[in-house]
């Protein structure tokens, strides 16, 4: 009986350490928060793009101006590398959708040299006029809206687009100003409207991947060249500088551009404190 009693209470007692020691035991960790594209982020993009410059000009001749007028039309659209940075801010309020704002400032290596030739309207030829074009910086400001599913992230964006182009124009055979190699700089900085879309992928919580096309217009822009008293001579050595501009040139163009660049991003943390901890449990004594 003794024995018996012995092998109970030490039962009782095996039982009453296991549930004391299970009611100290610590909660188990929260789960993860779901991953989200919400937050500020910074990163950097390098691509390809490639303008369209439609160009019509006409012109006249520098000594018989009533007598000699000339035109035409050339394109000159420039192409190159583009890079640079973006800076932007997600929302996302529920699994599916999202929506920000995005800046982007990108240097560009954007050129292309043509020559035009000189035909009047009687099938006669005067010579070439030279024409010269490079972007060099641009930028823009653009709303996003995107599908997301999970890490991947589907996008569409528009906004303005602003940049700064140059064209170069050549008098070879002094036509116009009757100095050959007179030539003449026109910088503009425009802005238009810019659209595309494109994918990017959730590395981990903060790096992200992604492949993006826009498309910009640019609108119209007149030049007049050699009518800038500022128009400097740099074949013809013995020619005054600056040049008198005694013909007259227009040349108008239309000028639009399509880039396709990748990039990279960092998404910082939202600056939201944890939630506080739980009690510790209550010592249940048996």
């Amino acid at each position: 009986m003794c024995k018996q009693f012995l092998l109970v209470s030490a039962g009782v007692i095996a039982m009453t350490g296991s549930a004391f020691a299970a009611d100290l035991a610590p909660p188990p960790p929260p789960p993860p928060p779901p991953f989200t594209w919400s937050g500020v982020y910074l990163g950097g993009q390098i691509g390809y793009a490639g303008a369209k410059d439609n160009v019509s000009w006409s012109g006249t001749d520098a000594n018989t101006p009533s007598l000699n007028i000339v035109g035409g039309s050339f394109g000159e659209g420039p192409s190159g590398v583009i890079g640079g940075a973006h800076l932007g801010w997600n929302i996302q309020p529920n699994p599916w959708f999202v929506f920000g704002i995005e800046a982007t400032v990108d240097g560009a290596g954007l050129s292309k040299s043509v020559m035009a030739p000189l035909v009047d309207t009687a099938g006669g030829t005067f010579g070439s006029l030279a024409a010269s074009a490079n972007a060099s910086v641009q930028g823009s400001v653009r709303g996003r809206l995107g599908i997301a599913f999970g890490r991947v992230l589907l996008y569409g964006t528009g906004g303005v687009a602003i940049t700064n182009y140059n064209t170069t124009y050549v008098d070879s055979t002094g036509f116009f100003t009757t100095f050959p190699g007179t030539n003449d700089t026109i910088s503009i900085t425009r802005a238009g409207f810019t659209a595309g879309g494109g994918i990017e992928y959730a590395i981990t919580d903060n790096w992200s991947v992604r492949a993006e096309y826009r498309y910009s217009n640019f609108g119209h822009v007149t030049d007049f060249p050699f009518s800038n008293p500022n128009a400097v001579v740099s074949f013809n050595q013995n020619a005054p500088s600056p040049a008198p501009a005694g013909g007259f040139v227009v040349a108008q163009h239309y000028l639009n551009e399509s880039q396709v660049q990748v990039g990279f991003s960092y998404r910082f943390d939202m600056m939201v404190p944890p939630p506080p901890a739980p009690p510790p449990p209550p010592i249940v004594t048996k």
